[in-house]
């Protein structure tokens, strides 16, 4: 686990960015209770460390255009690495496929697609995903309705964990 690494102070600082990446430096060393240089030390070394990948804007899919949301789930014909490794390869390549994760059980990944419409998204499943190779089934589902969408860890738990095992 790579928090023996990080101090209080410092998950703080990761919880309070990922609630509100664009707060100020003052402002975040007024929330977690330094004074400012430190604080901007602090994030660079969590950046430099990989523990903040980045910053970005949520934008909303629905108001640009993106009325389609699915899942789908992919077997693969072979589970080799090379295979395995060319798929990711391939989706990163797509566009309309958001994000990819590979699985253990039943399908090797599940895919999520963000499509202006359906027949886009049909364009899509049918000339690019089915006929990939080493594609052996594709399973989707619409979203009808998104109940949370939160990104990033829950930190409190990890506080909690911290405090039972000190």
């Amino acid at each position: 686990m790579p928090t023996h690494r990080l101090d209080p102070i410092d998950r703080m600082i990761l919880a309070e960015l990922q609630a509100d990446g664009r707060m100020t430096n003052v402002e975040l060393a007024r929330r977690v209770g330094i004074s400012a240089p430190p604080c901007l030390r602090r994030v660079r070394t969590l950046e430099e460390q990989g523990f903040i990948r980045g910053y970005h804007a949520e934008v909303d899919s629905r108001e640009l255009g993106f009325e389609v949301q699915v899942f789908a789930m992919v077997g693969l014909q072979s589970q080799a690495e090379s295979d395995l490794r060319a798929f990711e390869e391939r989706c990163r390549e797509w566009p309309l496929v958001r994000e990819c994760h590979m699985l253990n059980g039943e399908v090797d990944f599940i895919l999520k697609c963000v499509a202006p419409d359906l027949s886009t998204f049909q364009s899509f499943l049918t000339g690019n995903l089915l006929t990939a190779p080493n594609v052996a089934s594709v399973k989707t589902s619409l979203v009808i309705r998104g109940a949370k969408d939160e990104p990033g860890v829950p930190f409190e738990v990890l506080e909690e964990r911290l405090s039972r095992k000190a």
